[in-house]
């Protein structure tokens, strides 16, 4: 299912460059070569919280009830045995797909979502990162043993894995939204860097589900972060309602078929390869960390079974979102 978040179908207020794509008649774009990168986008991998909602037919089970939501079973949930043999086969499959100079597809920056499914599948799919504030020169790892450089014994450098708030899924109202203390999941995860991350505690979450808006407005300043960074071949592990908040603002100069494509809602493991264009106009712009204004625990106030006017229609297709 596609959302469609857009609001404008020409060039971005304000951005000085009306013809960005081109001449609307010739159905190509041209954009200089060092103001683009690769990122490949991943939503995380089967969770016990994506089972639970498509067993019960509905997103009740995903409710704290009146207990706090961090005692629920999903709370920041975890992997089944199948989303970890999703992230196998996806790390099979990148192991085979070209890319630049390799036979297979390697990355030189992981972004991480901070829920423990986001970090459990960039675990799976790219393997143990290189220790923070390590050289590349001195993280060398063998190529995967299917490809012509593990044969010539060639070495390529582990990706630094960096966790950021700012790709984490819309958060609130679902326990599975909810994430454990950074000193809990570092311990889990301890070779990825979080020093990006400002609070320890879940700050963001409450009973309140994040608004349509502030998820969109979020994605796009994950987007201005991810232009400033020197890397040109980046994942992103992280959710499906964050990226279709992100994917749902772009796409209306594309063909329908490309624009359905963008903007489908993504399936557990999914990679979703673009190329990221920057006009120049936020080149250089300070992008501050994503920080609350309310640091806290999280509610402890009963929710009732239906959040504000959302039918049980949309109710059962965020089922899959999460």
């Amino acid at each position: 299912m596609a959302t469609n978040f857009l609001k404008k179908p020409t060039a971005m207020v304000d951005d000085g460059f009306d013809q960005y794509l081109g001449l609307p008649e010739s159905g190509f774009s041209i954009f200089l070569a060092e103001r683009t990168k690769k990122v490949h986008f991943i939503r995380h991998a089967e969770g016990f919280h994506n089972v639970a909602t498509k067993e019960s037919g509905s997103n009740e089970c995903l409710l704290r009830g009146d207990a706090p939501a961090s005692d629920h079973p999903l709370y920041d949930s975890r992997l089944t045995q199948k989303g970890i043999n999703q992230a196998v086969s996806l790390r099979d499959h990148l192991a085979t797909r070209p890319s630049g100079a390799r036979s297979f597809t390697a990355f030189d920056l992981v972004v991480v979502s901070p829920l423990t499914r986001t970090c459990e599948t960039a675990l799976h799919v790219f393997g143990a990162p290189r220790k923070p504030g390590a050289p590349a020169f001195l993280s060398g790892q063998d190529a995967p043993k299917t490809s012509a450089e593990y044969r010539a014994g060639i070495q390529v450098p582990a990706p630094r894995f960096l966790v950021k708030e700012e790709c984490r899924e819309r958060w609130g109202h679902y326990v599975c939204d909810g994430r454990r203390s950074i000193q809990e999941i570092a311990a889990e995860f301890p070779d990825f860097d979080f020093s990006e991350v400002i609070h320890d505690e879940d700050a963001f979450y409450s009973d309140q589900r994040e608004s349509d808006d502030d998820c969109c407005e979020r994605a796009v300043k994950f987007l201005e972060w991810l232009n400033a960074r020197p890397e040109k071949c980046i994942a992103v592990v992280t959710h499906s309602s964050f990226l279709r908040h992100l994917f749902g603002q772009f796409g209306g100069n594309l063909h329908n078929e490309d624009m359905k494509d963008l903007q489908r809602l993504a399936g557990n493991c999914e990679l979703r390869s673009i190329v990221l264009c920057s006009h120049g106009t936020k080149d250089g712009k300070k992008v501050e960390p994503l920080r609350s204004s309310i640091a806290g625990p999280a509610s402890t106030i009963a929710m009732s079974s239906s959040y504000g006017s959302m039918t049980n229609l949309q109710e059962m297709a965020m089922a899959n979102e999460e």
